[in-house]
Formats: C-alpha cells, sequence, structure tokens
C-alpha cells in the first residue's frame, strides 16, 4: 500500500451456530516513502453436526520501502496460517437418521470419528479430540535497484522528481514452514481397520513438516522507459527443502534448481496485452518440471468488447503424499511418472452486452489421485475434458436483473474424474438506491443447481478427496438463498438466509439435508449477518 493518511477496515460476520467471522486492516505511511500494514482474519464456528468445529487463524504484516532517489525498493511479508479442523467422517451410514424425526436435532445424529458430542471450541483453539491441524508461515524479503533515467515535473511551486527504471536488479529470499498433522486420541478400531488397515490402535498420530528456503535472483529490462506494464524478466532461484516424516522417525534432506522467465506488455490502448511465463527445474529433486504460460488480450473494439486466447503446459512430480516418504502414504507401493497437463483457452468479454463467454480444453496424462481412503493410483492414458462458461446480466425491467452463470463440462474416456455435465448459479434481484442519494443496495434470491454426478468421497486421516463410483448425487431442489446488501459511504452489510431448499413441508423444520458427498450433507438453513467498514483516520 502507498497512503496519504492511515486507512482502516473492519469486517464482521455472524451465522447460525456461532459461525464468526472477524477481519481487521490497517494501514498507513510512516514516512512519504515508507508504508507499512498489518491485516488479520478469523473464522470459528462449531458446525452443525457432531466433531464438526473449526477454527482458522491468519495473519500478514509487510512493508514497502522506496529510496528517496526512487532506485532502491524493499519489500517486507510476513504471513501466518492455523487450522483446526475437527473430523467427523460423516454421519453414520447404518440408519436414516437424516429423516428421523428423532434426530431433527441434527447435532444428535452420531458420526463416524470423535467423541459423541457436539462440536466445541473457542476463538483460538478448536478443542477437538479427533481433527487435522494445518500450520504455515512464510517470512519473506525482496530488494530490488533500478538503473534507469530521472526526470522531473515542473509546477509553479515545486519540482516532482521522476525515475523511469531501465534496468532492475531483484533479490528476494523466503523462509516457510509447513507442518501438517492429524490426530484422533480415541480412535474407532473397527473403523481404522476397515479403511486404513490400522488394526487396535491406542491413538492415531500422522505428521509431515517440511522446511523451505528459496533464494532468487532476477533481472529485469524496460523496453518503454515510460510503461513499466512492459518489462522482460529473467532469473534464477536455489530451493533447499528439509522434511521431517512419520512423526518425526524419518529426515530427509532435498534441493531444487529453478530457472524462470517472464515478458509482460500492458498496453496503453489495451489493443495487445501480453502475458507470458515460465520455469524449469534444472537440477535436483523435482529435476525435469516445468511450466509454460501465455496470454494474449486485445480490444477488439469499445463497442464488441475483449478476446483472451491462452496455453498452460505443466510437467510436474507428483505431491508428496504420493510419495512413499510421507507420513501419510499408508497405500501399496506405486510407482508415479510425472504428471503433465495441457490447457488451451479462450474467453470473450462483452462488456455493453454484459456477457463473458469462455472455454477451456485439458489434456491430462499420468493423472494422480487415490482410488479409495488409503491408496494413491496414477491413471496413465491421456484423456481430455472441455469445459464451456457463460455469464450473462439480462435487466428484467426497472432495476431488476437476472444474473446467470452456466457450465458445461464434459470428459473423454475412462479417467477417475467425476464432474456434473451442468452447473449453474443465479441471482434474480434489485440493484439501485430507492430513491436515496448515498445509498446502494441490492437484494433478491440465489439459486444453483447441478446435474446428477458421482462425487468424491473424502478420507479423514489423509485429509484427501477419493474417487469412488458407486453412489450417484442429485438435488431434490435447487439450492435456495435470500439476500440483502447495502452499503452507505464507508459502511457495507449484508444479510443472508442459505439453504433455505432444505424446508420440509410436513413438519415446516429446515431438517430436508442434501448429502453432497457420501456420508456428509449439508447443513440445514442458516443465518448471516456480517458488516464491513472502511474508514479513514
Amino acid at each position: 500500500y502507498n497512503t496519504t493518511r492511515p486507512f482502516s477496515q473492519l469486517n464482521y460476520q455472524l451465522g447460525s451456530r456461532l459461525e464468526q467471522i472477524i477481519e481487521l486492516m490497517q494501514t498507513q505511511n510512516i514516512l512519504p516513502n515508507w508504508n507499512a500494514a498489518f491485516q488479520y482474519r478469523l473464522i470459528n464456528a462449531p458446525g452443525f453436526f457432531q466433531n464438526q468445529n473449526t477454527n482458522h487463524n491468519n495473519y500478514r504484516f509487510n512493508s514497502w520501502y522506496q529510496s528517496k532517489n526512487k532506485r532502491y525498493q524493499n519489500f517486507l511479508v510476513v504471513i501466518g496460517n492455523k487450522l483446526e479442523s475437527a473430523e467427523n467422517g460423516g454421519i453414520r451410514g447404518d440408519g436414516n437418521y437424516l429423516d428421523s424425526v428423532e434426530f431433527n436435532l441434527r447435532l444428535s445424529i452420531p458420526t463416524q470419528l470423535g467423541v459423541n458430542s457436539a462440536g466445541r471450541g473457542g476463538f483460538f483453539s478448536g478443542g477437538f479430540t479427533t481433527g487435522s491441524r494445518y500450520t504455515t508461515a512464510s517470512y519473506l524479503m525482496r530488494q530490488q535497484y533500478d538503473l534507469g533515467q530521472k526526470d522531473s515535473i515542473v509546477t509553479d511551486s515545486s519540482v516532482i522528481p521522476l525515475f523511469y527504471p531501465r534496468l532492475r536488479m531483484e533479490h528476494t529470499i523466503n523462509y516457510r514452514t509447513y507442518n501438517y498433522r492429524f490426530t484422533d486420541e480415541a480412535p474407532d478400531s473397527l473403523y481404522y481397520d476397515n479403511h486404513y488397515g490400522i488394526v487396535d490402535p491406542s491413538r492415531i498420530f500422522r505428521q509431515d513438516y517440511w522446511k523451505e528456503l528459496l533464494n532468487d535472483f532476477s533481472l529485469y529490462q524496460f523496453p518503454d522507459a515510460k510503461n513499466p506494464q512492459q518489462f522482460f524478466k529473467a532469473g534464477a532461484t536455489l530451493q533447499t527443502l528439509n522434511g521431517s516424516f512419520d512423526s518425526g522417525r524419518v529426515k530427509q534432506n532435498y534441493h531444487n534448481v529453478m530457472l524462470h522467465g517472464e515478458y509482460r506488455n500492458k498496453t496503453r490502448n489495451q489493443k495487445w496485452d501480453i502475458n507470458a511465463y515460465g520455469n524449469f527445474y534444472l537440477n535436483g529433486f523435482n529435476a525435469g518440471d516445468y511450466n509454460a504460460f501465455v496470454s494474449l488480450r486485445s480490444l477488439i473494439s469499445r463497442n464488441i468488447g475483449y478476446l483472451e486466447l491462452g496455453f498452460e503446459n505443466v510437467n510436474r512430480t507428483p505431491s508428496f503424499i504420493y510419495n512413499t516418504l510421507s507420513g501419510f502414504y499408508l497405500g501399496s507401493p506405486v510407482d508415479f511418472n510425472k504428471e503433465n497437463n495441457t490447457q488451451l483457452f479462450g474467453v470473450i468479454d462483452l462488456p455493453r452486452q454484459k456477457l463473458k463467454l469462455s472455454g477451456r480444453y485439458y489434456l491430462i496424462t499420468n493423472y494422480s489421485y487415490f482410488k479409495d481412503f488409503k491408496q494413491p493410483e496414477q491413471y496413465a492414458p491421456l484423456f481430455n475434458l472441455l469445459q464451456l462458461s457463460a455469464e450473462k446480466q439480462f435487466r428484467i425491467g426497472g432495476n431488476w436483473n437476472w444474473r446467470t452463470w452456466v457450465v458445461l463440462q464434459q470428459k473423454t474416456g475412462n479417467a477417475p474424474v467425476n464432474l456434473p455435465l451442468l452447473f449453474t448459479r443465479n441471482q434474480v434481484g434489485y440493484d439501485g438506491n430507492l430513491g436515496f442519494k448515498n445509498l446502494l443496495i441490492s437484494f433478491g434470491l440465489e439459486f444453483r443447481y447441478f446435474t446428477p454426478y458421482k462425487a468424491d468421497d473424502y478420507s479423514p486421516l489423509m485429509g484427501q478427496f477419493i474417487n469412488q463410483q458407486t453412489q450417484t448425487f442429485r438435488m431434490n431442489f435447487p439450492e435456495l438463498a435470500a439476500y440483502i446488501h447495502f452499503r452507505i459511504k464507508g459502511f457495507t452489510a449484508y444479510i443472508r438466509s442459505e439453504n433455505l431448499n432444505t424446508l420440509d413441508l410436513s413438519t415446516w423444520k429446515f431438517t430436508n439435508n442434501q448429502l453432497v458427498a457420501p456420508n456428509y450433507p449439508y447443513p440445514g438453513m442458516q443465518i448471516r449477518v456480517g458488516i464491513y467498514w472502511s474508514f479513514v483516520n
């Protein structure tokens, strides 16, 4: 950020079952050429079913400094994330609990995992006996020094110095930690034996812990002195990795040497905007991995709109959870080859017609996935996936509008990827000020629908979605929500009532829960109230 006065923002949301979100942001310039900012966010929810409580804390501190001669810049960023999420394995399937009047209170439905009690937890603690804890941290410092030409703007009262970079030298050092843990203090022996082959456990604990250090040096070249949005970039990165697996009993060190480059050109007339970048792992654990991306965006005309075309190819080593050294690898050993994914895409954006059309075509080989709760697998044959989408706003009359998003997708072959053929989200509502000068208001109904498909199952211990081919999920009625959002100057608020489609007309209670994955139902009606308050100090 670069602000002339201190700026703050406060966000708060309160939802059903004491779901709460708190967000704080404050930024100000300590000096005209030095800015600092701090952001904090807390998400806490006990959940609607047993052993479902979640607590998520994250923060970010960043600083930006530029020398008075505008040649040197320093960026400092510190980010922390801590997610504590209870795991219940879904509701038990040995009874029709969702349709039973005795279990209208959803907290009384027994679940696969966890002690038989309602979700609990405070603002700063998940407070569970069964669940996952994911903790990450990142400490980054980036320094830049520019060579170029000086200039100035002379006014009646002052001289404003300018500087146009032509060559930039950049050094970035980034230290990161990743800690993934799963704990079950009171495991169900039958569940772990059936799903993971773990016999008579007294306690379940799995952990992967990583330390990563990235050291990067890059050069920028600016062909047009007065257009900093056009540049060539080339650099090299040394990555060192220290991993601790199998709950700390196995340690391993890795390294990678990576080359990367980028060309970006955002033109003033928006006729030919180009973004191209790529990197290649020259040596080390991921040697041979690479990714390449290029997109071209052009303004056809002000009356028509924009056209964007792009290409991406990624060749990568499968994620480390597919490596037998990982503490979360519980299946039989499998030899994995490098995954290769190619994407071709195109977008037509017609702002005057309030219409956007896009298409994406994927070519995938060596697709890595989990075929059951513990066994990883790789699907080697080439398969493709076509995805077409459209976004459109229709004016119904006056300030009433209908917004629709439609996605059509289809794969080829027998690849273990399941997707609904059609997905759509729609809003029908009013957008205006109701005759009040400082008021902006939007209210109406929102609904979502997808065609039947075999949704993925979920493995709690692995923290991974898994392919399943036996159970088809279909929507008995589209997901329905009502909303009202309004803004008065720097104050914004909203009220949402979601999952109205769960109303059971025979009892007039919101107990018609809909399954979206095996043993995992959506909650009943939820009400969320939120405020966003921005102010200049």
